[in-house]
């Protein structure tokens, strides 16, 4: 059967969502778990970009085996040489070098004829190819781009040494029949289509982005691009879970298959919605909350007698445990190790004492700690240290008082405290930790959901924070609301510390 590669952009394209902001130990922790999952390219980033971005790249190459890594660069001496840089480590290295052929894009945004469009990708494929042997090419905005001329650049580029042709449709214009019969045109008319494999990349402006991928492998293609829960610029991605479970559900009507562990699929989507911020919608097909989830009494009924009335496939299939996890405040540290490992967890005796010491703190707080609550209490244990930290928080507010808030932040060793007024309990504590640190922010987004069903479940939070020019995410998790919003937006904080994009101008620390 003929197996269709999963090129995953997760950490490139997916990561120039609005408010995302990952630090090379994220994208490193990503790169691992998609790794675990199955898929044949992860491109790791845009080098030349950021130092931040060359540094994870590097990163990941230099640790991350069993994966082609791949790294994105503009037809530009620079761009390829900072990514061959960056990827120089890697096990199996891929360079994927771009350029937007279609009229558009060349009269306005490049100011170039085709001519020099040709040119300046036969010299970028040239010039990758003295560096690596697997070379990616794209025509960016191909699906509104000339097909003769198309044709004639990548018959160029397979003389120059590509591997790979990436046909985009880069601003999701196009529709899946439509899409498959330019896929056929372009084709016929490229020189050597036979020495290469063929690739699409589909943006979701359209909500077709899944549809046209899946239009593109009936009409031969060897690579679907897409990202984790169909994340990335704009209205987003293929996403990569919904085109491996329909190639796998459908494989009658394909005759493909893929490498992807589905098993892993779950796991996946919620570490990048952890450390992305981007909550999956409850809707969203396969990872979604509620895809598994029955009301309406005829379907409970229909399943409970038989589960594929309902269900084209099983929760299990994706790595999915619906149960809840009864574990209290009586539980044993070996049973906490024991179910950490049932869910696929990786974590050292260091860690998981760390982690039962929240453990214990948490299930004083909750009746039961559930599943979500382990994934939340190993995944805190997983990330670099932050350099600011809550030490510990005060509100007040009611219909009669001016809500007010008082907290101590742990920075640099020291303990800062503040206190601040504000339009409301979050918005003071907001406030309190900007006079803390000498900072200023906007708050474009805020949204709260419960992790679990019941009144003790932990509440999640995640906002969108501007400083100055630059948007950041943040996530935080607790009971208590407030708490929770403190800890996202100081992981929004710590975030963009980070990335160098605030400077902290503390007062006097208070004395132990």
């Amino acid at each position: 059967m003929r197996q269709i590669d999963i090129f995953d952009t997760t950490l490139r394209d997916g990561e120039q969502s609005p408010g995302v902001a990952l630090n090379p130990g994220e994208k490193l922790q990503i790169a691992r778990q998609l790794a675990k999952l199955g898929v044949n390219v992860i491109e790791a980033g845009f080098p030349i970009s950021s130092p931040g971005d060359f540094e994870a790249v590097k990163r990941i190459a230099a640790e991350v085996r069993q994966v082609s890594i791949c790294a994105l660069a503009r037809t530009q001496a620079q761009d390829i040489e900072r990514a061959w840089e960056a990827i120089a480590k890697a096990e199996s290295p891929k360079i994927h070098t771009f350029i937007a052929t279609s009229p558009i894009h060349m009269q306005y945004k490049l100011k170039k004829s085709p001519e020099e469009v040709l040119e300046l990708a036969v010299a970028a494929v040239k010039l990758a190819k003295s560096k690596v042997a697997d070379i990616e090419f794209s025509a960016e905005d191909a699906s509104r781009s000339d097909v003769d001329f198309l044709g004639r650049v990548f018959s160029a580029v397979i003389a120059a040494g590509a591997t790979v042709l990436n046909i985009p449709d880069t601003v999701g214009y196009a529709t899946p029949d439509e899409f498959a019969k330019f896929l056929q045109d372009v084709m016929e008319r490229t020189d050597g289509i036979e020495k290469v494999k063929i690739s699409v990349h589909c943006h979701n402006d359209l909500g077709l982005a899944v549809a046209n991928s899946l239009a593109a492998v009936q009409v031969g293609v060897h690579q679907l691009e897409g990202a984790i829960n169909g994340i990335g610029e704009r209205a987003g991605n293929a996403a990569v879970e919904e085109l491996a479970i329909a190639l796998k559900t459908r494989q009658d009507q394909f005759q493909v298959q893929t490498t992807i562990n589905s098993k892993e699929i779950a796991r996946t989507s919620q570490l990048v919605s952890r450390l992305s911020g981007m909550i999956v919608q409850p809707n969203k097909a396969i990872v979604g909350k509620n895809a598994f989830a029955h009301e309406s009494g005829i379907h409970q009924d229909g399943v409970l007698k038989e589960r594929s009335t309902y269900e084209i496939m099983s929760p299990d299939s994706i790595g999915l445990d619906m149960d809840t996890i009864v574990l209290g405040k009586h539980s044993g540290r070996h049973a906490v190790r024991e179910r950490i490992a049932e869910l696929g967890l990786e974590v050292d005796d260091e860690r998981l004492d760390e982690i039962f010491k929240e453990f214990k703190l948490l299930a004083e707080r909750k009746k039961e700690v559930t599943t979500a609550d382990l994934y939340t209490l190993v995944d805190a244990q997983t990330n670099n240290a932050p350099e600011i930290t809550l030490e510990y928080l005060q509100v007040s507010s009611g219909t009669q008082i001016v809500p007010t808030s008082t907290l101590g932040l742990k920075y640099a060793d020291q303990r800062y405290e503040d206190a601040a007024c504000g339009d409301g309990p979050v918005d003071a504590a907001y406030k309190a930790i900007d006079k803390i640190l000498g900072i200023d922010h906007k708050l474009l987004h805020y949204a709260l959901q419960a992790i679990d069903r019941g009144e003790d479940s932990q509440g999640e939070v995640t906002i969108s924070v501007q400083f100055k020019e630059h948007t950041v995410g943040g996530r935080g998790v607790s009971t208590d609301i407030i708490e929770a919003s403190v800890k996202a937006y100081l992981q929004a904080v710590n975030r963009a510390y980070e990335h160098g994009w605030i400077s902290i101008d503390t007062k006097s620390p208070v004395a132990r």
